[in-house]
């Protein structure tokens, strides 16, 4: 259904209002009570699906990437369409409006977004109070810099989000490899990563202490454009910071390859989908292999399919992540993957 009539229909009309018309959609399934119905399609139930990883238990490893419910206004009933976990975000410490529209773009041909949002969000304290509700989903807190906060500060920024949002997220992801905010990815160098990622585990294990609890996961988001040496010191990194994982990848500046008209492809911003598939299961392969499976790994990029999502853990990916394939092809594309999973004995 989705596929075959509305996705013919959102299509017709600019991205960005299309996302924010499912949101009024979705949220208002919810307070139609038809919160059951979509869960009775959409939600497989399955000891056997579940995964233990920094020590969550995930109902299924398919989760919704950051960048869909930016400011935590859906992850409950996002996860009525059968994802294991969602994650909100990218967020910061001030609101801030990103950057100017139009700035998501859907390149049909190659099954493909570009978008430059910017980091648009409400900034954290907003989410922090939608987060006060009951989670039905493990949430995760995907955390960056304001815009206008130079890279000499941005520590500074990460930890106020990470500070706020400690009670109220199952883990973290640093949010360094964002294409869309000028210098970010400067932050990936090895030197001022490697500091503002110690930085935010002092902050963890004083946190912890403090309130008595378990320190939060710290995941390391990164781009797909990063070098084989690059990749390497990402190896290093996380066995220096003692930090919990990596989600690989991020959208990708490259336009190599693309079949779509050259007018969409000059837009500046990241691309994301299909294109990227190949690229973010090497990237997958290489830390898993050259770090012998030392750390957990979230793989995300290019997923359309059940196979696209079984050829990312066979790669070496822990759990994976949707967003462009899951506005590709539809919410079932959710049951597709947990079901070959099912199949496969993964």
């Amino acid at each position: 259904m989705y596929k075959l009539i509305l996705r013919p229909i959102f299509f017709l009309f600019d991205p960005e209002k299309v996302h924010y018309f499912s949101f009024f959609m979705i949220k208002l399934f919810g307070k139609l009570g038809l919160t059951k119905i979509i869960r009775s399609i959409y939600v497989i139930e399955d000891k056997k699906l579940e995964r233990e990883l920094f020590g969550i238990t995930f109902k299924n490893p398919v989760g919704l990437a950051a960048g869909f419910d930016k400011n935590a206004k859906l992850y409950n009933e996002l996860s009525d369409f059968g994802f294991g976990f969602i994650e909100i975000g990218t967020l910061t410490p001030k609101p801030q409006d990103g950057n100017p529209k139009k700035r998501l773009f859907r390149l049909v041909d190659d099954k493909a977004i570009i978008n430059r949002m910017g980091f648009n969000n409400m900034g954290v304290l907003e989410a922090v109070e939608e987060l006060k509700k009951e989670h039905r989903v493990i949430v995760g807190g995907n955390i960056g810099k304001n815009k206008v906060t130079p890279n000499d500060k941005a520590t500074l920024d990460y930890l106020i989000c990470f500070d706020a949002l400690f009670d109220s997220v199952d883990y973290f992801v640093v949010n360094v490899s964002s294409p869309n905010t000028p210098g970010l990815r400067e932050l990936q160098d090895k030197e001022p990563l490697t500091k503002l990622l110690i930085e935010l585990k002092k902050a963890n294990t004083k946190l912890a202490a403090k309130k008595q609890v378990k320190e939060k996961p710290i995941l390391l988001k990164i781009a797909p454009d990063l070098t084989d040496s690059q990749l390497l010191d990402i190896i290093d990194i996380v066995a220096e910071t003692k930090i919990e994982g990596i989600i690989a990848t991020n959208t990708t500046i490259s336009r190599d390859n693309l079949k779509s008209h050259q007018l969409l492809l000059e837009e500046a911003g990241g691309v994301s989908g299909a294109p990227l598939k190949n690229r973010s299961t090497e990237v997958i392969r290489f830390l898993s292999e050259k770090s012998n499976k030392a750390f957990p790994i979230i793989g995300v990029g290019g997923i359309h399919s059940a196979e696209d999502a079984l050829e990312k853990l066979d790669a070496g990916a822990d759990l994976i992540q949707l967003w462009t394939g899951f506005v590709y092809e539809g919410p079932s594309l959710v049951k597709k993957i947990n079901k070959a999973i099912l199949e496969r004995g993964y």
